[in-house]
């Protein structure tokens, strides 16, 4: 007799929370066209070489090649062009995460004025509670230098 059942290796992270957050001195939208891009992710991360797409909005998968040779796999979960914001989820890398869930959002601040806002929910992939703090601060460093570019992108 089978026995096996519905399963799946995707799982919301309990790990370590990291925003990152910048002001910058463009319309929301202009920000949203930037950030909002999933696909254009390496116009503000220099490590990365490119990207490929699978499929289009939600659903969707990015390849993120890296110049070192990693690779990252994520799949679009959700994403609103009227609230400017999107969330996406890891599902293969090569960078020792074990579960991430993202979000990338954009408020107004007024007329020429937006915030761009990356919110980094991230477990390691080995070592448990003792690699949480080295963890983070890898995370957070990554995000605050992807969201140091996207300011000098429009200044």
């Amino acid at each position: 007799m089978n026995t096996l059942q519905p399963d799946t290796l995707i799982k919301n992270p309990h790990g370590c929370h990291v925003v990152s957050s910048v002001e910058v001195p463009a319309d929301a939208t202009q920000v949203w066209a930037v950030v909002g891009n999933f696909s254009g992710f390496d116009q503000f991360i220099p490590a990365l070489s490119h990207i490929e797409m699978t499929g289009e909005g939600v659903s969707s998968l990015r390849k993120k090649f890296f110049k070192d040779g990693n690779l990252v796999v994520e799949q679009l979960n959700s994403r609103d062009d009227q609230a400017l914001n999107m969330t996406w989820t890891t599902i293969y890398n090569t960078l020792g995460v074990a579960n991430l869930w993202a979000a990338m959002s954009v408020e107004s601040l007024g007329a020429s004025k937006s915030r761009a806002t990356w919110t980094i929910i991230a477990e390691p992939a080995q070592g448990g509670a003792e690699a949480l703090p080295g963890f983070k601060d890898f995370v957070q460093g990554f995000a605050d230098d992807a969201m140091g570019n996207v300011l000098k992108l429009f200044v």
